[in-house]
């Protein structure tokens, strides 16, 4: 599926595309209690591109140019930005692996 066809809702998204940029880590608190790192990147197909949101040890397998897929995801709108998620349920690969 393309990137640009991706909207608030969607939901079993499959979608693979090149990390365009990777920003800062940062930790949050969680509401069960403790912490958690996440990061978002910016992922880019041939069609448009999304903010990928990754969690804990996901975060340090990708880098910039690190090609990505998604399997099974969904999308969310994040204070007016729409993100790919991977979610419990979803599958993150880089590189094939």
């Amino acid at each position: 599926m393309d990137i640009s066809t991706l909207k608030d809702g969607t939901k079993k998204a499959d979608v693979s595309g090149v990390v365009a940029r990777k920003e800062e880590t940062r930790t949050v608190n969680l509401r069960s209690g403790g912490t958690s790192k996440v990061a978002k990147v910016v992922l880019k197909d041939s069609s448009g591109q999304i903010a990928l949101v990754l969690w804990n040890e996901d975060i340090d397998r990708v880098s910039e140019n690190s090609l990505v897929a998604v399997s099974n995801g969904y999308v969310t709108n994040w204070k007016g930005e729409l993100q790919l998620n991977v979610g419990k349920f979803g599958k993150f690969t880089v590189d094939g692996n």
